[in-house]
């Protein structure tokens, strides 16, 4: 009779467990003082760029800093910074960009409210795109 209430209670704590370490609560980036439309986050550039980074720079810079930031620092009420460790690989596969600028995004890490569907962007972009806030992230310390 023990051991089948101390197997639901075991359970119930990996339930937990997993429940507090994997929900999705927003989160608040600090570096900067919180300043409506300023960047949320310090970012240190690359010294240099890839090929492909400075293409998908360019194509950030048209498409994406209206309202992630100027080097995906974030606009505080706009959206969220891209170099950010909830962004890093192991977090966010360059997939989860693909799908973001396709199908837009539900909001979950962050209160900007939902992000919508891109147009305009080929998959030659967006993987551009990625190149570059990957070059960004890793410049950073985001691996």
């Amino acid at each position: 009779m023990k051991t089948p209430m101390i197997a639901m209670l075991g359970a119930a704590a990996v339930a937990l467990a997993a429940y507090t370490f994997t929900r999705d609560d927003p989160v608040e980036a600090t570096d900067l003082p919180q300043i409506e439309g300023q960047p949320m986050v310090a970012v240190t550039r690359p010294e240099t760029l890839t090929a492909e980074a400075t293409m998908g720079k360019r194509a950030f810079d048209a498409t994406c800093a209206a309202c992630h930031g100027n080097d995906s620092a974030g606009k505080l009420g706009s959206g969220p910074p891209l170099v950010h460790k909830v962004y890093e690989p192991s977090h966010h596969s360059d997939m989860a960009f693909v799908l973001a600028v396709q199908n837009g995004v539900r909001s979950h890490h962050w209160r900007f409210g939902d992000m919508p569907a891109q147009s305009g962007l080929t998959k030659a972009d967006v993987a551009a795109i990625t190149t570059y806030v990957r070059e960004l992230q890793r410049t950073n310390g985001i691996n």
